[in-house]
Formats: C-alpha cells, sequence, structure tokens
C-alpha cells in the first residue's frame, strides 16, 4: 500500500542521495570553469590527481594526513549539533598536547600505563580550555564564538611562557623541545608494503563511534539535540540549558584534546616550535563537508588529505598552487549550498504531499457524508 508515509520515506531516500550528487557536480563544473579561465586543462588534472591519489603510498599518506583531521572535525561537530560554534578546537589541542607531553616526557612508566596516562591528560586540559568558554556562554551568555577565539591567543601565550629552556622545556641542538616521551610510550603502528599506518588510527575510529552513540543513541544526545534546535523548548521539557552547553563544551574539548596525539605519540615524541598548528580550523571545514554524521566526516577528511596530496603533483604538470585551496573552498561552498537546497525543497514537497493528503481525505469525507445523507433521504 503506497501511504503518505512510505511516499515520504522514499523521498527522504532520493533526496539523501541527491544532495551529495548535486554538490559533487557542481564542485566539478565550478573547478573546470576556474581551471579553464586559467587556460589549464581541467580532464588532464582530475586524471593526474586519481593517478597519483591511487598509488600506495599516497594511500597510506592520505590515512595518516586524515587522522588528526578527522578528530578536529568530531570535536567542532559536538558544538554544531547543537548550535555551538567551537573555533578554539586549534587552541584546546595544543594546550592539551604540550602539557601531555611534559608529563610524558617527565615519566618512566611501563607503555601500557603511560599511554593511556598521556592521553587522558590531553582530554582533561582540552576539555577544562573549552571548559572556560562553556562556562562564559553558560553563566553569562557570552559568545562562544569571541572566546574561543580568544582563547586560541591565550593559548599560544600561555605555551609560549612555559615552552622556554629552563621551565617546561629543555634544548635539543638548535631546537628547543619538551623533554622526550619514552620510545615504549610510542602508539603502535600498524606495518604495510610501503609505509606504517599510525596506529592512532585506532583512537579516530573509537571517536567517531562514541560521538556517533552518545549524540544519536543517549538521552544526553538527544538533549543537546533539543538544546540546539529550540532552547525555550528544551527548557519547558526539564532539560537543563546550561548545563547541557558547559557540558558539550567540556566534551568537544576533550575530543580535541585528541587531535594532537598523533604527532606526539606517533612522530615527534615531543612537543616542539614545529608542532602542526590550524588543524582546528581544517576541522571546521571537515565537518560542514560531512555534515556532522561520523561516517561522513571520515570520507570528507580522506578527500580533504586526497586533495592536499595531489596538489603537489599538479604543481609538477605545471598547475597554480592555489588550485588545491579554490577546490577544497568549492566543495566545502557545494555541498553546503547543495543540502540546504534540497532540504528546503524537500520540506516544500513533504508539506504539499500532506497537503493533498489531506485535502483528498476531505473529499472522501464529503463524499461519505453526501452519499449517508441521500441514503437517509430515501
Amino acid at each position: 500500500m503506497n501511504t503518505p508515509l512510505r511516499r515520504i520515506d522514499r523521498e527522504k531516500l532520493v533526496l539523501g542521495l541527491a544532495a551529495p550528487l548535486l554538490a559533487l557536480v557542481t564542485a566539478l563544473a565550478i573547478t573546470s570553469l576556474v581551471l579553464l579561465a586559467t587556460g589549464d586543462d581541467p580532464f588532464h588534472a582530475y586524471q593526474v590527481m586519481v593517478d597519483f591519489g591511487s598509488k600506495s603510498d599516497s594511500q597510506v599518506w592520505i590515512l595518516n594526513k586524515a587522522i588528526p583531521y578527522y578528530l578536529a572535525a568530531v570535536a567542532v561537530a559536538v558544538g554544531f549539533r547543537m548550535n555551538l560554534f567551537n573555533i578554539g578546537v586549534d587552541g584546546q589541542y595544543r594546550v592539551a598536547a604540550f602539557f601531555a607531553a611534559v608529563v610524558g616526557g617527565a615519566l618512566s612508566l611501563p607503555g601500557f600505563v603511560q599511554i593511556p596516562l598521556i592521553i587522558l591528560v590531553a582530554m582533561v586540559c582540552g576539555g577544562l580550555w573549552a571548559g572556560i568558554a562553556g562556562y562564559l556562554k553558560a553563566a553569562r551568555g557570552v559568545s562562544e564564538v569571541i572566546t574561543t577565539i580568544m582563547l586560541n591567543f591565550i593559548a599560544g601565550s600561555l605555551i609560549g611562557y612555559f615552552f622556554q629552556e629552563g621551565r617546561l622545556a629543555e634544548r635539543e641542538g638548535n631546537l628547543i623541545r619538551t623533554p622526550a616521551i619514552p620510545e615504549s610510550s610510542h602508539f603502535f603502528e600498524i606495518s604495510t608494503r610501503v609505509q606504517p599506518i599510525n596506529g592512532t588510527f585506532v583512537l579516530a575510529v573509537l571517536a567517531g563511534v562514541a560521538y556517533w552513540v552518545v549524540l544519536s543513541r543517549t538521552r544526553f544526545g538527544f538533549d543537546l539535540r533539543a538544546v540546539g534546535r529550540s532552547e525555550s523548548a528544551a527548557e519547558a521539557s526539564g532539560v537543563s540549558v546550561r548545563r547541557t552547553v558547559v557540558t558539550a563544551m567540556l566534551l568537544s574539548g576533550a575530543i580535541a584534546g585528541l587531535v594532537g596525539m598523533p604527532t606526539l605519540l606517533g612522530q615527534s615524541g615531543s612537543y616542539g616550535i614545529d608542532f602542526p598548528e590550524g588543524l582546528g580550523f581544517t576541522g571546521i571545514a571537515i565537518a560542514l563537508l560531512g555534515r556532522n554524521n561520523a561516517l561522513g566526516m571520515g570520507f570528507a577528511a580522506l578527500l580533504w588529505c586526497f586533495l592536499e596530496r595531489t596538489g603537489t603533483q599538479l604543481e609538477f604538470e605545471g598547475y597554480a598552487q592555489e588550485i588545491v585551496g579554490v577546490m577544497q573552498g568549492v566543495i566545502v561552498l557545494s555541498v553546503v549550498i547543495a543540502y540546504e537546497s534540497v532540504r528546503r525543497w524537500g520540506v516544500k514537497r513533504q508539506q504539499r504531499m500532506v497537503g493533498e493528503e489531506l485535502a483528498a481525505r476531505a473529499r472522501r469525507t464529503a463524499k461519505d457524508q453526501d452519499k449517508n445523507s441521500a441514503e437517509v433521504s430515501a
């Protein structure tokens, strides 16, 4: 039986497939026009990217690079799900990585004890740093956008104060670093034919699963999404908006604390001036690209890293260095616009379907009433 509910479910499925397809076609079309405007061949560029990105060493590089990006996106997405814009992931993961490196370098415990301890320190530091913005938002109504931006700068100053020889750092040749974490406390690696995969890939998977379970299958996740939809309605139903805001920022910061772990526990073993920055801002773009979906953000992170990896090869082919940035920006904008356009069209379509069904029922009811009246008259 073709009921209105089944028709609506089918339309939701079609719309869910139409949105990414529209975004992909739009992104390819705009990028191709940009390349043509600069006198370059877009089809050759795509062929170069596919050929280079499909190599084994490129695939491993893409996967390793995507791990911190994905963790940053998950941290941002926690706030997005309740309309909180956590721009401070960058400062949160750097503060977390710095103090986790200090603790890890000061201890010499067995790896199975020290690794979880370092991760715990990072999550606590990241959560507390984000909790400052959460408290100011809940208690004073201060915009989290302003506080997280300012906390990014404060984080850099705080690290700069302690990151000096004789305080919490030491000189190693021409570089200043925190004391090295023992080799036994480095994360494991997954061997491949070309180069190893960082074992923190497991952390990213666990973070994604936890994100999906907590936000989609728990009371807290329901409360968080309810507050994001309507604070007044959530408050009326018994949800503490202030507590939810603070908890969401703490959770977002705790996940942000994991962003620096692939570098700290898988590559450098210490915090130095070359520690990566800016991952939090990339996480915002990936969260938007993945629509705050745990699986979608995973594909978005891989796509982002694919563009970064293959962009280097495009330079050797004579293409402009900035073309990769153009592609990334166009893809994000295309996804956001396509999903919103399809969503609005879907809402109007469903409203029209429901209206048509109600009108049909009204006509049937009126017809039955006329029929009964005629029978009574006879």
